[in-house]
């Protein structure tokens, strides 16, 4: 049996911005070393704010983790700063991508070794792997990074954060505004980096389907919570799960998970 150490724990934490809203309500999840963990859930569940909180990222927008703790590689990183995280060896790509527009696309790239500490040549070798992921970029690596498409911009992003040498790449929204084509792309990417380098995946998306293919396990969130989690495949052929991702009901109109599981407790009673 393939059991992997947790690389990542999260536990019951609770988070809350301005000392008033409280966002996060008890969420707990682990991502072993060496897979894919998916985070699903539809905007506004709290997914972004969960990264953030694992990534050092809430103090800027003044908030906290208020209870619970958070570790990584079994330290206690609750509330620590975002580049006390990354230097442990956590790299977080955000939604929308946020490039340095006026920098090429080699100089976005280069710009991600800045904390690591282990030499030139390494550096000088993890480089030329970003093109090797990445060959798209190889044909406009000298090209200013905000004149790319979407996608070339997303995977300048994903290569950014991998110069880093993280353990753990953590994926905020990667398909978020790209064309099916690129995002089907993008995710091939995320699959053959963590197989060819052997990196930590926890991936946020809205986008059920394409997460569950390549993710071993999953967690979906709404309100807040995690409201249901298990092997991706077997997520992949839950009916509930395939009701709640398409949204459309017999009526029309969109219906949340949470509905759908009280209605079919309602209907076994009856």
């Amino acid at each position: 049996m393939d059991v992997k150490k947790d690389l990542l724990e999260v536990n019951n934490i609770e988070v809350v911005y301005n000392d008033i809203i409280q966002v996060l309500r008890g969420v707990s999840l682990n991502v072993p070393e060496g897979k894919i963990i998916a985070l699903l859930g539809t905007n506004g569940a709290g997914k972004t704010t969960t990264l953030r909180a694992i990534s050092g990222l809430l103090k800027p927008e003044n908030g906290y983790i208020k209870d619970g703790f958070i570790k990584f590689r079994d330290e206690d990183i609750t509330n620590r700063l975002g580049t006390y995280v990354v230097r442990k060896g956590a790299a977080m790509v955000p939604e929308g991508r946020r490039i340095f527009k006026h920098l090429t696309v080699d100089e976005n790239i280069r710009v991600g070794s800045i904390t690591r500490k282990d030499g030139m040549q390494k550096i000088k070798l993890d480089h030329d792997r970003m093109y090797n992921h990445f060959p798209r970029l190889l044909k406009v690596k000298n090209r200013m990074a905000g004149y790319c498409s979407g996608g070339e911009q997303q995977m300048i992003a994903i290569a950014r954060a991998l110069m880093s040498a993280p353990k753990m790449l953590m994926l905020d929204e990667p398909s978020l505004g790209l064309a099916p084509l690129l995002v089907k792309e993008i995710f091939f990417n995320i699959e053959k980096i963590n197989i060819d380098l052997g990196t930590t995946i926890l991936v946020v998306e809205q986008n059920a389907k394409v997460a569950l293919a390549i993710s071993n396990y999953a967690y979906i969130m709404e309100s807040g919570k995690i409201v249901l989690e298990g092997p991706s495949n077997d997520l992949q052929e839950n009916p509930d799960v395939k009701e709640f991702y398409m949204g459309i009901t017999q009526g029309g109109g969109r219906k949340s998970f949470k509905e759908v599981k009280s209605y079919k407790r309602r209907k076994r009673w009856m």
